[in-house]
């Protein structure tokens, strides 16, 4: 196993273990059991958890002195991913039957439980990040501040859920909202976590959440339901903004191609610098379809 896996690794079982710690705390005997059910459903078992492993990663990178406070701030940051996902698949939005290979929340649990899911995976993202990060109160101040504004007005992702529903809306604008915002909080919360200004990290994530969106809008048009877990053509049936519609796939390609090298060289300097660029590459090469990862090369 090489040094990277063996990170990885590492990585995914911090952020496996610090989740279920959240789910025990709050899901006790004393909460309605469907519910209760329905919010487990929605975190277990996880997607790519891309998210809380970037923002475990620029911990690290920056020389982090207390690791409870940056597993915490990456728990809520996927705790508030997979609300944003139980949101999006509702009826009311993209009516999505599946979602990580099985039932959408709504079709497995009702759509009243998949609200409440949703609305309660926000709360405990917020109270599992106080508890976690408790013994660097400054340091809290700051990641409670980032995740609220990834989630809310005016770019957070409740926007970029909104301009779906605007009769215009710029493709880039569309993106940094609609997914940028919860990378950007990754990166910035990795950095804050270890005690860095969180500022100087918002590129990096940004353009990684941007080129993460466009992948899926390729893969949207490319892939397969099989391979993404979830149904594909939504963009087109929904009539959302896709860089794989406005630019082509060849097109959307090269973007995001230009995303992945302008968010490696945005890079600040720090301690790991090195290994967090390898592991950002790593992942990257795997963004798109089988197929089209030859062209891309």
């Amino acid at each position: 196993m090489t040094t990277n896996e063996q990170i990885e690794l590492a990585m995914a079982n911090t952020i496996e273990h610090t989740l279920e710690a959240a789910l025990s705390a709050a899901l006790t005997e004393d909460a309605p059991p469907l519910l209760a059910q329905a919010m487990r459903y929605a975190v277990f078992p996880g997607g790519a958890r891309i998210r809380p492993r970037l923002s475990l990663a620029v911990a690290c990178a920056c020389g982090q002195d207390d690791p409870a406070v940056a597993c915490a701030a990456a728990s809520a940051i996927e705790l508030m991913h997979c609300a944003s996902l139980v949101h999006d698949d509702l009826p009311c939005f993209d009516d999505a039957a599946t979602r990580r290979g099985k039932a959408a929340v709504h079709r497995a649990f009702s759509e009243r439980l998949a609200v409440l899911a949703g609305d309660a995976l926000i709360v405990l993202a917020f109270e599992s990040l106080a508890r976690g990060a408790a013994s660097k109160p400054a340091r809290l101040a700051t990641l409670v501040g980032i995740l609220a504004r990834s989630v809310g007005m005016p770019l957070g992702i409740c926007a970029g859920q909104a301009w779906e529903s605007e009769p215009m809306v710029s493709l880039s604008r569309y993106q940094q909202a609609k997914t940028g915002a919860l990378f950007a909080a990754a990166t910035m919360a990795g950095a804050a976590a270890a005690g860095h200004r969180a500022e100087d990290w918002r590129m990096l994530g940004e353009r990684l959440g941007e080129a993460y969106q466009v992948a899926d809008d390729i893969r949207d048009v490319a892939g397969s339901e099989k391979e993404l877990g979830k149904p594909i053509g939504q963009d087109v049936a929904l009539g959302r903004p896709s860089a794989a519609r406005e630019l082509g796939i060849e097109g959307a390609i090269a973007r995001l191609d230009y995303l992945i090298t302008a968010a490696l060289a945005s890079i600040p300097p720090c301690p790991g610098a090195n290994e967090l660029r390898a592991l950002i590459q790593q992942e990257a090469d795997g963004l798109l379809p089988v197929g089209l990862q030859r062209r891309a090369a």
